[in-house]
């Protein structure tokens, strides 16, 4: 299922997936339009989208798949990793691993599209300021900047566009 990823209108990114369609022996394209969001990774911005995930009032707020069986790959040794999230969305989440490169050469194997989030909040007297990796959240934890709180909200997140790669079809 190709896709390609273009600007609807100025800052917003848009993904339009093409979905070949067979009819009395032609291809017929119908297109879909999802929401890119973006992240931090490692100081750079990385795209993901945003498909299901296990909180009702997330999925409700965001108009995406609302998963409960998410949260079953909370147990050990499943591929879920953390996603640093700011609830009051003053930054783009942070990523602690992306695909290398993104597509099927990916050599990263601890990357997978499933997230745990990590709520990320500022403490009180702390001017807030952008954290772009995952070692600057862990480093104002440690500071006493910001206070961690692991959920149990897992999201669907996979990474379609990072260090100037993308998933085939996407410009």
């Amino acid at each position: 299922m190709p896709s390609l990823l273009h600007r609807h209108a100025p800052g917003a990114l848009c993904a339009l997936m093409l979905l070949g369609l067979a009819s009395a022996g032609r291809a017929a394209d119908g297109e879909i339009t999802l929401p890119v969001k973006e992240a931090w990774f490692e100081g750079q911005i990385v795209h993901y989208v945003s498909t299901d995930i296990s909180d009702p009032g997330i999925a409700k707020k965001q108009g995406i798949n609302y998963v409960p069986a998410l949260a079953d790959t909370l147990r050990p040794g499943m591929p879920v990793e953390r996603a640093y999230k700011f609830p009051g969305d003053e930054q783009a989440t942070v990523l602690p691993s992306i695909p290398r490169p993104v597509g099927g050469a990916n050599t990263d194997a601890s990357y997978s599209p499933l997230w745990v989030l990590v709520m990320v909040r500022w403490k009180p007297g702390v001017t807030p300021r952008t954290l772009t990796s995952e070692e600057a959240v862990l480093a104002a934890e440690d500071r006493g900047e910001v206070e961690l709180t692991r959920t149990k909200i897992v999201a669907n997140w996979p990474v379609v566009r990072a260090r100037g790669a993308a998933l085939q079809g996407v410009r």
